[in-house]
């Protein structure tokens, strides 16, 4: 077993399935590939349903009669405006407005929080705030299995009394599934319909086993960071801090306007935010590629030989097949049409500005 100072109950579920768990994020190792073919496991996730561990992502839990002053000190978004059972991306940055973390804020009680985050700030933000506040600031050792395809609601809803079909997106519900308490949440990382059941670490192998078995007759298998990978380059998720190559990227270049609350009283980086907004350096943007392989990221983009951008994130889609990459483009080069060039490894490759998400551009299938 891999010396990570974070380790999954799904460990040896993992290695059967083919998977070294080599790979780590967050201090705790991940399946990165399985035995299985990652482009058969994107079918299955684009088709019927995958199966996910996403217990990876660090979870915190902020509780306390402080705990949403603090949060909206230090987030972008307006804490005080949600209630229990709502979810939602946020983000921090620092007095500079740039971005450090983004964050996904489960509302469980008044003035109780559990934070999704991944590799940025969010610990040593929370760490240096929660003494100016009344709150207690705890790791969470909830495991996080992630049911990701059209077919996800058809596989649960016959084990849970909870009606999925009300279950807004971005809402969540403690419930019961296969008669062991759970919450559960709609959403996901993958372009489709999903669900995530947050349980603890007691009972993961437990859910592991019994969605997979429930799954059998839909065509349901276990999908691995890899294929997670695909989904979420096809579906224009981002992924901290890799499409923000900018040491101080702001939510304006990654078109984050959505999580910025300005209304609201005082919070890090309020006011440089505010100066930098319409001063955009660059902007993410799609592209599609004339190539059959993936670009490399960090690979140059140009047009007449001057440098406008940067890849940030890529994959060879065999869904749609096409080569795609999320880039960081100067703002006079982001028009829907305009011809670019990339260059990597000596090589030339023409690309084109595209609408993105690449995949389900108007996010009827995890919206609808």
């Amino acid at each position: 077993m891999p010396a990570f100072p974070r380790v999954t109950a799904l460990y040896d579920r993992h290695t059967a399935l083919g998977s070294d768990m080599s790979t780590d994020w967050n201090g705790m190792a991940i399946p990165q590939n399985y035995a299985s073919d990652p482009y058969v496991e994107t079918a299955i996730t684009r088709t019927k349903a995958g199966l996910i561990e996403v217990t990876a992502l660090n979870l915190v839990l902020v509780k306390g009669p402080g705990a949403t002053d603090l949060l909206n000190y230090m987030l972008t978004t307006d804490v005080a405006k949600t209630a229990p059972g709502d979810s939602h991306i946020s983000n921090i940055v620092n007095e500079n407005g740039g971005l450090i973390d983004d964050v996904l804020v489960y509302v469980l009680e008044p003035n109780v929080y559990r934070l999704s985050h991944g590799s940025g700030a969010t610990g040593a933000t929370l760490k240096a705030l929660a003494p100016k506040y009344d709150v207690t600031i705890e790791p969470d050792d909830t495991h996080v299995l992630s049911l990701q395809g059209p077919l996800s609601a058809a596989v649960l809803q016959p084990h849970t009394p909870l009606d999925l079909d009300k279950l807004g997106y971005f809402k969540h519900a403690p419930t019961t599934l296969f008669g062991k308490p759970i919450t559960m949440a709609r959403g996901g990382y993958s372009g489709e319909r999903g669900y995530e059941v947050f349980c603890t670490r007691a009972d993961a192998v437990f859910f592991w086993d019994a969605i997979l078995e429930a799954g059998k007759a839909h065509g349901v298998m276990p999908v691995s960071w890899t294929c997670l990978d695909t989904v979420r380059v096809e579906g224009g998720l981002l992924f901290f801090p890799f499409d923000m190559p900018h040491t101080d990227t702001t939510p304006w270049e990654v078109k984050a306007d959505w999580t910025v609350d300005l209304s609201k009283p005082d919070f890090i980086g309020k006011a440089a935010l505010a100066a930098s907004k319409g001063k955009e350096r660059s902007v993410i943007t799609g592209l599609e590629v004339w190539h059959s392989a993936a670009i490399t990221p960090g690979a140059k983009i140009k047009i007449g030989g001057r440098e406008v951008g940067v890849v940030t994130s890529t994959v060879f889609s065999q869904h749609l097949m096409k080569s795609l990459a999320m880039a960081q483009i100067d703002k006079a080069y982001t028009a829907l049409g305009t011809a670019l060039e990339i260059e990597e490894g000596g090589n030339t490759y023409p690309a084109t500005v595209v609408r993105m998400p690449f995949y389900d551009p108007m996010r009827l299938r995890t919206h609808g």
